[in-house]
């Protein structure tokens, strides 16, 4: 076990250029990219790489312009030392609309620079490409045009060319459906082949699926040759504060045979009340490849007593800052229920993990 300043040093080490890490919310995927860029910096505190991160996010700021009714909503950018490259994409919007069109936007949009344009961008505004309405597009939405901000911006020589010691990607799929998760697997896996001899790679996700498509491309995929032994793949889990970067080698990656792993070991261990978060996932996976949609099917059918009653606990211990991992002990009766489900699961489905 290690901490996430041993983590970015491991894989500072590693030689492959490709890295593909698999973590569940709040497992510190964040704070690892920002280490890992800490500890690449220059002797004179300068970047050597590009990063996309939660921070990358925040800089992308709503303004509701609530005193005048709505009438000048925006996105506002917080300057940061990007908004020297955003003349790039001043000069050529298309690029912007480029990286958009393969998820269909509904809305157009308009950049709004600086008075002094080397400033860069000052906002965006959105409105409906039917009537032009002015509009506040959705979490979803907005996620997919900062992401797409960011692959036009690094078509910027100035910036990646001087800075391509590494590329950190962590998890742009957040609030995206399951189309628009291998949408953006594939911009993923253009920035790969585009870079991946110039420097190393790493990408992060919690997302299961985005993992899954880009382990397939880059291990087993009619055209992974190239890439498979320039590759690692690796679970970052956590306990207490402590980390670990396990290797993943396995040719397939299940995401419920891995929450049954956690579970088990959690019981052969010591339960606290987030693992019902996970036990609800690993239902809610069950639920989803049998086709029922419905998770008291799934107790019902393991024939557990009162499905109704513990269905409602699941729920209630499932919806409380689920991925914080806040280290309460289950209660003798919370703890009795957890285990009774989970070993209904594994004897009525058999899975072998």
């Amino acid at each position: 076990m290690s901490s996430l300043i041993n983590i970015a040093q491991q894989l500072k080490s590693l030689n492959e250029p490709i890295i593909l890490i698999f973590a569940f919310n709040s497992m510190g995927k964040t704070r690892l990219s920002v280490e890992y860029k800490n500890i690449i910096k220059t002797e004179d505190g300068i970047h050597n790489g590009v990063y996309y991160n939660a921070y990358s996010e925040d800089l992308f700021v709503w303004d509701n312009d609530e005193e005048n009714n709505n009438a000048n909503i925006k996105l506002r950018i917080i300057p940061s030392r990007l908004n020297k490259y955003h003349s790039f994409l001043i000069e050529n919007p298309d690029k912007l609309n480029e990286k958009l069109e393969c998820y269909k936007p509904i809305y157009s949009f308009e950049l709004n620079p600086h008075i002094n344009p080397e400033e860069g961008i000052e906002s965006i505004t959105f409105s409906l490409k039917t009537d032009g309405r002015s509009i506040k597009i959705s979490r979803g939405e907005e996620k997919i045009f900062v992401w797409c901000f960011f692959l036009a911006l690094i078509e910027v020589d100035e910036w990646t060319s001087n800075q391509n010691d590494y590329f950190f990607i962590d998890d742009p799929v957040s609030s995206l459906d399951e189309q628009n998760i291998f949408i953006t697997a594939d911009s993923i896996f253009d920035i790969i082949k585009r870079n991946y001899l110039n420097g190393k790679i790493i990408i992060a996700t919690h997302h299961i699926g985005l993992y899954a498509i880009l382990f397939d491309k880059l291990k087993r995929g009619d055209k992974c040759d190239k890439f498979k032994n320039n590759t690692k793949t690796f679970i970052l889990s956590k306990i207490g504060e402590e980390f670990e970067l396990k290797e993943h080698n396995k040719d397939v990656f299940l995401f419920h045979l891995h929450l049954m792993q956690i579970l088990n070991d959690a019981i052969q261990n010591e339960l606290f009340l987030y693992h019902f978060v996970l036990l609800r996932q690993l239902i809610e996976n069950i639920s989803s490849f049998i086709g029922s949609g419905k998770l008291g099917f799934i107790l019902s059918e393991i024939k557990v007593d009162k499905p109704n009653k513990v269905l409602e606990m699941i729920n209630s211990l499932s919806h409380q800052n689920s991925y914080r991992f806040q280290f309460n002990k289950m209660a003798p009766e919370q703890e009795a229920i957890f285990k009774d489900v989970f070993n209904k699961i594994k004897e009525k489905y058999n899975f072998k993990y």
